[in-house]
């Protein structure tokens, strides 16, 4: 046999050898990542749900998908482990780049911080007038769009009223037109009572 001839299977076997074992290495990798998950690790699934490792068995994982929710999954079902930062990132929104992340803003109890009458420098004050302006110019734009929206219905109202009276003068008939001419007459005669 020539080697000419036994090139091309040369060929196709040394690329499905290089694409088994590539195939081969991702399935390790992936198995390995599986095993070296801890309890508080985030993952993604499969599915592309992001969790919270909660316990590590076997063939099953332990996630909680959200506050107090708890779900068995099959390890396999894990498409990946997520880094701490890539995972706040994701799930909280927490930016890592971003300095001011761990200075959230504090959200209070009640109302009273936010309806204070005068402040050290009256800034308050001054605030809760623009807040009025505010609100007058809401209920102004309202009154505004209302009004609006009833000058369009009364438009369409007399269109609708013009297209009725325009389709009964063009379905009057030949009969109808000697009918129409004796009622306007009875109408300003008075009637047939009157006669």
């Amino acid at each position: 046999m020539n080697i000419v001839t036994l090139l091309p299977f040369i060929v196709l076997i040394g690329a499905m050898f290089l694409m088994t074992r590539s195939a081969k290495n991702k399935q390790r990798q992936a198995q390995q990542m599986r095993n070296d998950m801890q309890p508080g690790s985030g993952v993604r699934t499969i599915g592309g749900m992001y969790a919270t490792v909660k316990e590590v068995h076997d063939d099953t994982v332990l996630l909680e998908v959200a506050p107090g929710v708890h779900a068995i999954y099959a390890k396999n079902s894990v498409g990946a482990v997520l880094s701490d930062a890539e995972y706040n990132h994701i799930v909280h929104g927490i930016d890592p780049d971003d300095e001011d992340a761990t200075d959230t803003p504090v959200v209070p109890d009640d109302a009273s911080s936010l309806t204070e009458s005068v402040d050290a420098d009256g800034d308050s004050a001054d605030k809760a007038v623009a807040l009025e302006k505010t609100d007058a110019a809401e209920k102004a734009d309202t009154v505004e769009k209302a009004d609006e929206a009833a000058e369009k219905t009364d438009a369409v109202e007399k269109a609708d009223e013009a297209d009725e009276a325009d389709v009964k003068k063009i379905d009057l008939g030949k009969d109808d037109t000697a009918a129409a001419a004796t009622s306007e007459d009875d109408k300003r005669g008075g009637g047939t009572d009157a006669k």
